[in-house]
């Protein structure tokens, strides 16, 4: 055989069979002809993945940044705390349940970062977030094969993630960034899955990979709510395979509803009941008092052991004479409250400030009077009278003696609405002290219970009824919410003659 010349007959060197080898070794390795190709592949994908997520997961030994948070809520489900939280439970209660398994008994505090691991197990919810975070490399990888079948463009996609340092870091210690990403990067591998059983409708593989994808959703959303957007995604993507399937006209519309209801029941049926189920969970595991009761109604926290609710002996029925807190109905309303400060100048009337208080203090306590009792009039042997809807009260502080009180000058932050003040002295003040108890949804004079009833006051003067307001007062008034005028509803708490 002739060698290769140019065209101006001068011969070249003989590279094309060299080259031919390396393009065929290259060729083969992008298209992956053999499983067993892809299977090595991925097989080293996922043990660099396991010596760089796990080298030294023990380390530093002690607390680092957020886990103090984090690693306080496991505590909390080991020792049965109840809290309150923004974030949904499940991420929580995975750490938890790791630390558990893994012979953490719930007891170091976890007060601030830098607090020494010394003699704490707490190498297991470490272990829990890593392993979790560590499923992201080759979830990358499985998702970019379903959606390119190339492997070099799988191998990049996962060595993208495999050596990216901040995200190693981050998903090395008890934090609920690496659960919530594995949720999310499950939720689509399972999407991806689930499409390309589309040739094998109502098979086995084509639920199985549905159901998972329904699972992943309630992961992410019941680890924190902004799994929400990967639902998006979902949802866009089942609206467009629908929307396919309906436009082809060789399927008829029962076939269409059979896959609509199909997809109805993997990707929303489950997820909710899933959702419900860990907070069923959530609420069956922590059932005992701690931090977040206040946040919660009086009814919620007489099921909390340890609270002083619980199992507590009270009146049924409010009577006249009664001590009482009263309680924002509203989930992390506050107590009504006042105390000795005044209103600053320029806030309205100088007088008594009265605001909602997230804690339990002797402050939130109020003493119920009829509207025209004057003091001493009422004594220790007098007969019980019960307050009934629609009855005129006074609502006397019991520490400063001051009564709750409205009138027609503007709130110190919202101006549109009106001020309330405690005003008068030893429980003496004005017909703009005068408040009609009203029971929500209540029937005409039936008699007010505790814990049980949603009461709204509406003052007898200006008309309003009593609420709390979420905006702050200023520097001056302790940081504590002001109370206004309009429309709300208190809840009753504790009650005693």
């Amino acid at each position: 055989m002739a060698p290769n010349t140019s065209k101006s007959g001068k011969s070249t060197p003989k590279v094309s069979q060299k080259l031919n080898s390396v393009e065929k070794i290259f060729i083969k390795y992008r298209r992956c002809d053999s499983p067993q190709t892809w299977w090595i592949v991925f097989g080293v994908v996922c043990l660099l993945t396991a010596a760089t997520r796990f080298y030294k997961v023990g380390e530093p030994e002690h607390v680092v940044w957020d886990e103090t948070h984090f690693g306080k809520f496991g505590s909390w489900y080991i020792n049965r705390t109840f809290f309150f939280d923004v974030h949904p439970p499940l991420g929580k209660m995975l750490i938890g349940a790791f630390g558990y398994l893994t012979g953490y008994d719930g007891m170091f505090p976890f007060v601030k970062p830098g607090d020494s691991y010394e003699g704490v197990s707490y190498l297991g919810m470490r272990v829990c977030c890593t392993a979790m975070g560590a499923c992201l490399v080759p979830f990358a990888f499985i998702i970019v094969w379903e959606m390119t079948f190339s492997l070099p463009a799988a191998t990049l996609a996962a060595s993208l993630i495999l050596f990216d340092v901040g995200l190693l870091t981050l998903t090395q210690y008890i934090l609920l960034d690496p659960i919530l990403l594995f949720f999310i990067m499950g939720s689509v591998v399972g999407i991806v899955k689930f499409h390309a059983q589309r040739e094998k409708p109502f098979s086995i593989s084509w639920w199985a990979w549905l159901c998972f994808t329904g699972s992943m959703l309630s992961g992410s959303v019941s680890t924190k709510f902004v799994g929400l957007f990967v639902v998006i995604y979902v949802g866009l993507h089942t609206i467009k395979s629908l929307w396919d399937l309906y436009g082809d006209l060789n399927n008829s519309l029962t076939y269409v509803a059979k896959h609509f209801l199909a997809r109805a029941l993997g990707l929303i049926v489950l997820p909710v009941v899933l959702y419900f189920v860990y907070f069923y969970i959530h609420l069956t595991v922590l059932c005992k008092s701690g931090n977040g009761d206040g946040f919660y109604s009086s009814a919620f926290q007489s099921q909390l052991e340890g609270n002083s609710l619980y199992n507590a002996s009270m009146p049924l029925e409010l009577a006249y004479g009664a001590e009482i807190s009263l309680k924002n109905a509203r989930t992390g309303g506050g107590y009504l409250h006042s105390h000795i400060h005044l209103y600053p100048e320029g806030s309205g009337a100088r007088q008594q400030q009265i605001t909602t208080y997230s804690h339990k203090d002797f402050n939130n306590k109020w003493l119920v009077k009829k509207w025209n009792e004057e003091p001493g009039d009422w004594e220790d042997d007098d007969p019980v009278e019960l307050v009934k809807n629609g009855d005129l009260i006074r609502l006397e502080h019991v520490p400063t003696g001051r009564n709750l009180h409205s009138h027609r000058e503007p709130s110190p932050v919202t101006k549109r609405h009106h001020q309330v003040t405690g005003y008068g002295e030893n429980g003496m003040g004005d017909v703009n002290d005068v408040w009609r108890v009203e029971v929500v949804n209540g029937e005409e004079e039936e008699v007010v219970k505790t814990v049980v009833h949603k009461l709204r006051f509406v003052h007898y003067l200006v008309g309003c009824a009593l609420m709390s307001h979420n905006k702050q007062l200023p520097k001056g008034a302790l940081n504590k919410w002001k109370s206004l005028v309009t429309q709300m509803c208190m809840t009753l708490t504790t009650c005693g003659i």
